[in-house]
């Protein structure tokens, strides 16, 4: 009896092993966050499981557990009756250099970067200055737009309302922007959403050995998401002031049972109008996307983006004139808008990207990645020449600002095509990582595009003038405002004391400027090497670059007129490592843009200097940082000194008569201090902030009372902060969260005219949450420039001023499942 209860026992505690559940948590051993979709499997008995969103997990059984996630070393470990904390180490160089799986952290700071260097490197072991916008901080702050997002980066003064920015206090020259780390063109007038972005990352200082011809003072590279191994759906919906209604989605997970094949959804729409008179906007994005990983040795990602924006190019307030110290910019309402009704700007874009990475060996990798790009724009606007009305006398007439009317089409194809492969390798106590590629890039602007204006004055003979000599006067037609005679325009002036806003038609002017957008073909071939050298607590990044450009006007003509430019860009880079915590690095670039001769925003006539007649923009850096981590990797903490110098800045003219017309600065130089704070207080606290000093200054130039000036639009001072704060479970406030932010700028000038100045300002925004606990819903009410303060972004000139928006709010319920 005694053997029979012996085994009686025996069996129960067999069973009761057998069913043990074993419960615990996957987390990345850096940032101690939850990681979602880890594959749990019991080695035993082939029983697995997945991690949810905040890396928890069950499983009946006992025995050995395997951990494994894309991104994430493999893990072996024990099973136990206790809860386990199982933590995961990264492992950047699973996927080589193209990013296939998307990032299942959910915080301000991101640790790592594949476009910087095109290797996957932490950034605190890449000696440049790299200033990071995850997701988490565009939702938090409710930036549906880039530049509500990338302002957050130190250094970084959105200009304007358009896409267009200056970074360390250096205009952007290019078109377009850079995506995953290859160039795509497109005017920049229309903000792009961040409904489907991963992080922006600004790359500071000249890239060129990087990523071909881009602006001196930085890069801007927007990281879409990828798909994630674990389910994930997200749909939101969000009202607001000026009439703002917007949707989004987000659906990732899994496609097969293996989880090697994955997918990624992201959706939005947005009906706005705005504080500024006119101005609207629609704005549509789809982007799917889908990765396939049947192994740890090949991986595969296919992306696509549909983008189709309507909306105002909206060109500014217009004040009347200015006095040196003594303007007061709010002389007009900050809501005036010198278009018409009817105006309007619409973009078409198309995506297609496919990235490919292969291993041979542990030690050797294949690396491709090849993007389509197709853009259309069709424009219709009235605008002002950058000009004031002259009576019959020749005597500027301030309330009446000069006007054209422009209708413009293009159509542009753009293919990018980048190959390399990496190599892992040691000589003696150095270990390399050694990275030798090809590039193409190609820019086709097809037959069909082209450009028509209306502006001037009309002649009694029925033709157009484009000024008015005074000697001449008898000739020109007149017309009598507020009992003024002045020469008629071709279209009809802007009076800043009555706005008129009547529907205009094409037909009502006499369109005098015709041109034909000629066809041409850019293209950049490029080979180089790379190689990150570690030495004990050195590393080295040494890079060569040798790049030939050519551009093709009037291609596949019988006058195809070619440019042919050719460069050899170095790249030095040094990090040293103080401590496992604190690096100190300093580098030295060089950039190279050839002044295309088809320059997209100046189209040129036959009596205008093509943009291939002006020497290529040269430029340098020199910097020196210190990158640190602090409380266990959750919060990041990067400075850098540094210093640009760029030659042959190709610009306009502001020549009222000749609108299209370019001129060459020879110089300019800027110099400054800049940091960034991004990361976790405490668990429930987050804050990403940013500080930079510019000081940047004109050393050359034709106008010799512009040599040692400021640089327009760049303050000298700047600041950001964004902080959210979640209340605890244990807290009469459970559920709720708040957030807080300001924004400072010092004070600025104006892109052409210099007489007068925007002034500093300080503006703050809000943000409540509420999250039940065990909910899967999120209400936000974000509420922006909280005291209403009235502020400027930029200006061009006294017709062009860009105000800040007004205190408005935006409530947005989001629903994950």
């Amino acid at each position: 009896m005694k053997q029979l209860f012996s085994l009686l026992f025996l069996i129960i505690g067999l069973h009761y092993a057998n069913s043990q559940t074993i419960s615990g948590r996957i987390i990345d051993t850096n940032t101690k966050e939850g990681i979602g979709g880890a594959n749990i499997r019991l080695l035993n008995s082939g029983k697995e499981t997945t991690t949810n969103q905040e890396g928890n997990f069950s499983l009946e059984g006992n025995g050995m557990l395997q951990i494994t996630i894309t991104g994430y070393k493999t893990r072996q470990i024990n099973s136990s009756a206790e809860f386990l904390t199982i933590e995961m180490e990264n492992n950047l160089n699973e996927l080589q250099t193209v990013e296939i799986v998307g990032r299942s952290t959910k915080k301000y700071n991101s640790d790592y970067s594949f476009a910087a260097t095109k290797i996957a490197a932490l950034n605190k072991d890449i000696p440049q200055s790299i200033s990071t916008v995850t997701k988490e901080l565009i939702a938090d702050k409710g930036a549906f737009y880039l530049a509500d997002a990338v302002k957050m980066a130190s250094g970084v003064i959105p200009a304007s309302y358009y896409n267009q920015y200056t970074i360390r206090g250096i205009s952007q020259n290019e078109e377009g922007q850079i995506i995953n780390g290859m160039r795509t063109r497109q005017y920049y007038f229309l903000q792009p959403l961040t409904s489907n972005i991963e992080r922006v990352e600004v790359i500071k200082g000249p890239s060129s050995a990087t990523f071909s011809s881009v602006d001196p003072g930085g890069s801007i590279n927007l990281v879409t998401k990828k798909p994630l191994a674990v389910d994930r759906k997200e749909v939101s919906m969000s009202v607001g002031s000026f009439s703002t209604l917007r949707g989004t989605l987000d659906f990732t997970g899994p496609l097969n049972e293996s989880k090697t094949l994955l997918y990624r959804v992201n959706g939005a729409y947005q009906e706005a109008k705005s504080f500024r008179d006119l101005v609207n906007n629609k704005s549509f994005l789809i982007s799917p996307s889908f990765s396939y990983v049947p192994n740890e040795k090949t991986a595969i990602n296919t992306e696509l983006i549909l983008s189709n924006m309507t909306g105002i190019l909206d060109r500014g307030q217009p004040i009347f004139g200015a006095v040196a110290g003594a303007t007061n910019l709010n002389k007009t309402p900050i809501s005036l808008n010198l278009g018409a009704s009817g105006d309007f700007f619409k973009s078409k874009e198309m995506i297609l990207t496919t990235n490919f990475a292969h291993k041979f060996t542990s030690k050797i990798g294949f690396n491709a990645a090849y993007m389509k790009q197709t853009w259309t724009e069709d424009l219709q606007e009235h605008r002002t020449t950058n000009s004031f009305a002259v009576d019959i006398n020749n005597q500027p007439v301030a309330s009446l600002a000069m006007m054209q009317f422009v209708q413009r089409q293009q159509y542009w194809d753009i293919d990018n095509l980048s190959t390399y492969f990496n190599f892992d390798f040691k000589t003696g106590k150095l270990n390399h990582k050694l990275l030798t590629g090809y590039d193409l890039s190609s820019w086709n602007k097809n037959k069909g595009g082209a450009q028509n204006a209306a502006r001037g004055y009309l002649l009694k003979d029925g033709t157009v003038a484009s000024s008015f000599v005074l000697a001449n006067a008898d000739k020109y037609q007149t017309t009598t405002v507020n009992g003024v005679v002045l020469p008629k325009p071709n279209v009809n002036f802007f009076d800043l004391n009555n706005p008129s806003y009547a529907m205009r038609r094409p037909e009502d002017y006499i369109l005098n400027v015709r041109t034909a957008l000629p066809s041409a073909l850019t293209t950049t071939n490029a080979i180089y090497i790379q190689d990150q050298i570690q030495w004990e607590k050195f590393t080295f990044l040494l890079g060569l670059r040798n790049e030939w450009f050519e551009d093709i006007t009037n291609y596949k003509t019988n006058n195809e007129l070619t440019v042919k430019k050719s460069a050899l860009l170095p790249r030095v880079g040094v990090t040293y490592a103080i401590n496992n915590a604190i690096n100190v690095y300093s580098t030295y670039l060089e950039g190279y843009q050839p002044q295309s001769n088809t320059v997209t925003l100046m189209p040129q006539t036959g009596s205008l200097p093509a943009g291939s007649q002006f020497d290529p923009l040269k430029s340098d850096l020199k910097e020196f940082g210190l990158k640190a981590a602090f409380f266990d990797n959750t919060m990041s903490f990067n400075a850098a000194v540094y210093e640009i110098n760029q030659r042959n800045i190709l610009m306009n003219a502001n020549d009222s008569v000749n609108p299209d017309l370019l001129v060459t600065r020879g110089g300019e130089r800027s110099r400054g201090f800049e940091c960034d704070l991004a990361g976790y207080i405490t668990h429930d606290w987050q804050i990403n902030a940013s500080y930079s000093y510019i000081d940047a200054k004109i050393t050359n130039d034709s106008n010799a009372s512009l040599i040692g000036a400021r640089k327009q639009n760049t303050p000298k001072n700047s600041a950001n902060l964004w902080t959210r704060y979640n209340f605890a479970s244990d807290s009469v406030l459970e559920d709720f969260g708040i957030g807080f932010g300001m924004q400072y700028q010092s004070s600025k000038v104006p892109w052409f005219t210099r007489d007068f100045t925007l002034p500093d300002f300080t503006v703050f925004d809000a943000a409540l949450y509420y999250k039940p606990n065990k909910s899967n819903m999120q209400i936000a009410l974000n509420a922006g420039n909280l005291l209403n303060k009235t502020y400027w972004l930029g200006a061009q000139n006294y017709l062009r001023l860009f105000p800040g928006a007004p205190r408005n709010f935006n409530l947005t319920v989001t629903y994950k499942f």
